[in-house]
């Protein structure tokens, strides 16, 4: 019992003492963003996190602003260095990426403690786990639906918007002749340019790459012809919206910022883009007021890109109080305040013009397969201009793309032999 009180004493001596009333220093989380600070949600997002710290004096959020064209290249250093933040926006490409280097938490248990987890779209999380394991959470949906001038739409005297491709081609024809705008717009390059085209295949019933009984993927379209023939259909819609001149010529050059300002100043009719299109209404009132949402028109089947921009949980130092965090930006409260129209939450709606005709689309999003994208995505976007710029043939486009993933696959090591 002595040599107890004596061990108790020396412990005591080794713990610094707080001056009476003093508080521990509270946990700093490091939380990477790409706010756009001009943007509403910003301002909403920063309010619901001074709220978090004033709920929680023993957190303290420290947001660094990073483009996301320099987020990747920023977390993979960091990561590599082994000074990654808590937690940071991303993009669904990167899990594979980030999965493979072993940065990401695995937030299984918790998400399973978690009493909102129901209200998560189950997809969105299935998105997000990997052999069983959740490893990252959704920020918010960016799904895609079809945006179209109405006026535009009516001036050709079409009654409503197309729901195939047959019916786009044939639409974008009669706008032309009767307002002299084309009638359709896509992204040529860019981030965007791989999304719109993962789309499409989907649309008519092609995978990227498929997992195989030994957990790993492979492109089959060089093994199976039908595949094959459904992926050059999709490059051949390519080529016919530029012969046709569907899209603008220029759209091949395209990025995301061209995409969505020329829609938003009515420089053509419709585009498949995201909820974010209702932040440029105030800068382009009169040209965006008469623009409505449906789906995207089909293939084969109805689909659409299922862009779920992640919380990537890193390996914390903190991590009770790094799940706090994320499951508040998570909770109803955050998410009705920041995402309205594009939460990933299934009890946040949006309103019957910018979210519902988006998160009613959730049953048919498709989303990239958890591998190491970065070279894919890049080829992705280059078979995009062998066929607009270079004038390549579908056909023969389609076979270098399958190649080419396969090629990515192997070198990351991920390629089924199955």
């Amino acid at each position: 019992m002595r040599m107890l009180k004596i061990g108790l004493l020396l412990a005591a001596l080794a713990t610094p003492l707080l001056p009476r009333g003093a508080a521990a220093e509270p946990v700093t989380l490091n939380f990477w963003v790409a706010w756009d600070p001009v943007q509403a949600e910003t301002r909403a997002a920063q309010a619901e996190i001074a709220a978090f710290e004033a709920a929680h004096p023993d957190i303290r959020i420290k947001t660094q602003t990073i483009a996301y064209d320099a987020l990747h290249d920023k977390l993979v250093t960091a990561i590599a260095g082994g000074d990654a933040p808590d937690l940071s926006w991303g993009l669904i490409e990167w899990l594979g990426e980030f999965n493979r280097m072993g940065a990401l938490a695995d937030l299984t248990a918790d998400a399973a403690a978690w009493p909102d987890r129901d209200k998560i779209y189950p997809n969105a999380l299935a998105a997000l786990t990997v052999d069983g394991k959740l490893l990252a959470l959704p920020n918010y949906l960016g799904l895609r639906g079809l945006l179209y001038h109405a006026d535009m739409l009516k001036a050709a005297g079409i009654a409503e918007p197309p729901k195939t491709w047959t019916e786009l081609v044939e639409a974008a024809g009669k706008i032309k002749q009767a307002t002299g705008k084309n009638g359709f717009g896509i992204a040529g390059k860019g981030v965007r340019s791989p999304q719109e085209l993962i789309m499409y295949l989907a649309q008519n019933g092609v995978s990227l790459a498929r997992r195989m009984p030994d957990g790993k993927y492979r492109n089959d379209w060089a093994d199976n012809p039908d595949e094959m023939k459904r992926a050059t259909e999709v490059f051949a819609l390519y080529r016919q919206m530029l012969d046709k001149d569907v899209i603008p010529k220029q759209a091949a050059g395209w990025g995301w910022e061209e995409e969505d300002t020329n829609f938003a100043l009515g420089q053509y009719a419709m585009v498949v883009d995201g909820s974010w299109m209702r932040s440029r209404i105030d800068q382009n009132a009169e040209t965006m007021k008469d623009v409505r949402v449906a789906p995207p028109p089909a293939g084969q089947k109805a689909a659409t890109f299922f862009e779920i921009a992640p919380f990537y949980i890193f390996r914390s130092k903190h991590p009770k109080e790094t799940w706090t965090f994320a499951a508040f930006m998570l909770g109803h409260d955050f998410q009705s305040a920041v995402y309205p129209d594009r939460s990933p939450r299934s009890d946040i709606e949006g309103d019957a013009v910018w979210g519902q005709p988006f998160t009613s689309l959730t049953p048919i999003g498709v989303s990239f397969p958890p591998v190491a994208l970065g070279s894919i995505t890049r080829d992705m976007a280059d078979s995009i201009g062998r066929v607009l710029l270079k004038n390549e043939d579908p056909a023969s486009v389609a076979a270098w793309l399958g190649k080419a993933i396969n090629k990515s696959l192997r070198q990351s090591g991920e390629i089924s032999t199955q």
